[in-house]
């Protein structure tokens, strides 16, 4: 089991993120209304992580990076829950999005199993740098996200304004 050795609450362009590291990774990255605050660390690992993990989600925000790099610590995740998160990274790609009922079908489950997906994304600890925003219903519709579903919008158009083409003048 994960200890956080590093913490720290950010505010970034989306909004207030707590993040947390530990000395093999991110442990955290979740939306807060909790105030900034300066990192505090325990091990310079876990700084150099949180620290790197700022850097990534910043640039990912500014429309200057497409994937992260920074090591995530999942020990403390369900096998189930990080074999959701890691079929969700390995099939949909910066600008992709896909559902519930495609995860599933992924993963070797029955649309059935759309909900339990549901719930694994739902426990996502390491949001932005795990896409869960990419997942969207049936038909495409916008649901849940811990971040809220306004956050969940702006992070997909942020994706797809990138892969729009200029128009010609």
């Amino acid at each position: 089991m994960q200890t956080s050795a590093a913490r720290t609450v950010h505010a970034s362009t989306l909004g207030n993120l707590r993040i947390e590291a530990s000395a093999t990774g991110v442990t955290r990255v979740v939306f807060t209304d909790d105030a900034p605050t300066p990192p505090t660390a325990e091990n310079s690992c876990a700084l150099e992580y949180l620290v790197t993990a700022i850097a990534q989600i910043d640039g990912y925000l500014a429309g200057t990076r497409h994937e992260f790099t920074v090591p995530m610590d999942r020990s403390a995740m369900s096998t189930f829950d990080r074999q959701v998160l890691e079929t969700l990274e390995t099939t949909t790609g910066y600008g992709d999005t896909t559902t519930y009922g495609a995860l599933a079908r992924a993963l070797g489950r029955g649309p059935e199993d759309a909900r339990k997906i549901g719930g694994a994304l739902a426990r996502n600890p390491l949001l932005i740098l795990i896409p869960c925003h990419r997942v969207l219903g049936a038909g495409g519709a916008l649901t849940g996200y811990a971040g809220g579903l306004p956050a969940k919008r702006t992070l997909l158009d942020l994706e797809s304004a990138d892969l729009l083409l200029p128009l010609a003048i």
